[in-house]
Order: structure tokens, then sequence, then C-alpha cells
């Protein structure tokens, strides 16, 4: 593993605001999603909203991506590029938004529900959510990386879901994906092995939970990943600043599933 980059002084300030822009991005985008809309139409909205901010994509033309954003709906993991398909009433939508400002990245996702949802995807939902939130709690200085990647497994576990292995975080700053690789699993015989974090890495950590099995494969288009079983996948992400205190989510916002009907014993059931 080469060194983690450890950010400081105006560094910090190009990232917060880079962070501040994705997240309003991200958000905004996700009032796009709506029954009737094509996912092509959902990328376009993105990309003015990030014309209009006087950033760039960080995923367009990334090793050939095509697509303004990342948009991946139901079984559909992460990836996706937007195009003709239409959004359906229960279809949940995951959107990654990557933006550049000033030369730096800041990267977040969420997954949107359209209209009501059923018990079993609102606990994938709010499970996924909450193993994110896991993580970053974990992100502390001085706490080994193996630590927080093995909180979200341990969390989703706990109502019965799977990760997605093959997929992971990454460290973020001046490029998209910087060291470290930040799984969302950790084999516990490494658990006190490999790097500690240290305040001013920047890390995102986006949990990929799937509500069958954790195996997933690559679609013909070579990007859009979809789970081998075909079942439900959630997917969040934040950009985190460690800090010699609490965490800094760089890429804050309001929680997409604050409330939850079924205790993770019953949604394991």
């Amino acid at each position: 593993m080469s060194a983690i980059p450890i950010r400081k002084g105006r560094q910090l300030d190009y990232m917060r605001r880079a962070g501040e822009i994705a997240a309003e991005v991200l958000q905004l985008t996700a009032k796009e999603i709506r029954p009737g809309v094509t996912t092509g139409e959902v990328d376009d909205a993105a990309a003015q909203f990030i014309a209009e901010r006087g950033c760039v994509s960080a995923f367009l033309g990334y090793r050939g991506f095509p697509g303004h954003i990342c948009i991946s709906m139901n079984e559909e993991v992460v990836h996706g590029i937007g195009g003709e398909r239409v959004i359906q009433y229960q279809d949940i939508v995951k959107i990654d938004v990557g933006i550049v400002k000033d030369g730096w990245v800041g990267d977040n996702a969420l997954t949107v529900p359209v209209g009501s949802m059923s018990p079993e995807t609102e606990r994938l939902l709010y499970a996924t959510e909450e193993s994110l939130q896991a993580a970053i709690d974990q992100a502390r200085d001085g706490v080994r990386l193996a630590q927080l990647c093995a909180s979200v497994e341990k969390c989703t576990d706990e109502y019965g879901f799977t990760v997605v292995k093959e997929f992971v975080g990454h460290g973020v700053g001046k490029n998209l994906h910087e060291e470290p690789q930040v799984p969302n699993h950790w084999d516990k015989s490494s658990m006190g092995k490999g790097p500690r974090l240290r305040a001013g890495m920047i890390l995102a950590i986006e949990p990929m939970v799937n509500a069958g099995g954790a195996a997933v494969r690559v679609l013909e288009d070579q990007w859009t990943v979809e789970t081998a079983d075909r079942s439900l996948s959630a997917h969040f992400e934040h950009t985190v600043l460690i800090t010699e205190d609490e965490p800094e989510i760089l890429t804050f916002r309001e929680r997409m599933v604050p409330n939850l009907t079924a205790s993770p014993a019953s949604a394991a059931q």
C-alpha cells in the first residue's frame, strides 16, 4: 500500500468546499427522481447542477465512463449509466455524485426510494445507511482501518443483509481514487493489522449492501454492476475527514431513512 495522504491547512478548505458542493448536487439530483423520468434525464439534470456551480464531473471520462453521475436501479449495485430506462413507482434509485472543484474532489451517494417502500426495502435502506454511520463512528485518529471496515459488515449482518466485497470505498482528495482502499468487510484474523487512521486522512466510505447474496456481476456495458441473484441493493456514501476529535462529514446531509419500523432482530427473521 502506498502512503495515505494527510491533508492540512488550505487543502482542507478546498476539500470542505468540494464536499459541500457534491452534497448539494446530490440532493438536488435526488429531487429529480420520480416516476416517468428516464435515468438519462436525471444525468442531464445533474450535469446542469454541476456546471452551474463551476465544477466538472469527477466521473465523466474517468477510465472511459460515459455519464456525469452513476445512476443505478433496484438490482443494480453501482456504476449504472444514465439512459433510456424509465423510473417506475417503487423503484429504488442509487445516485453517486462526484465533482471536481478547484482541483479537489467531493464524492457521495445515496439511495432514493420512489414512492412508498415495502418493509423489507425500508430495512435494506435503513441498514445500509446505519452501516455507513457505524463506519463513520470509527473514523477517528488512532483507530485501525480494519476496525472501520469491519463495522460495516457487523452492522449489516445484524439485519440479515450482505455486503458487496468486490467493490470498495477509497481515499479521496486531488484524485477520485487514492489510498487507502476502504472495503466494507475485514478478515477477522487480520483485525490487529493494517494502517491506523490519522488526522488529515480523507476517506470516501461507501457501503454497498444486498438484500440477497453478496455475489455481483458486471453487465455488457462493462460498467453497471448488478447482484448475481438480482436481489435489491442499496448504496450510501460520504466523504469523511479524520480529525483529532470527532470525524467531520464533508458531504453532510440529513438521513434519507430516519426511522425504522422493525428492529435488527426482527429484520433478520
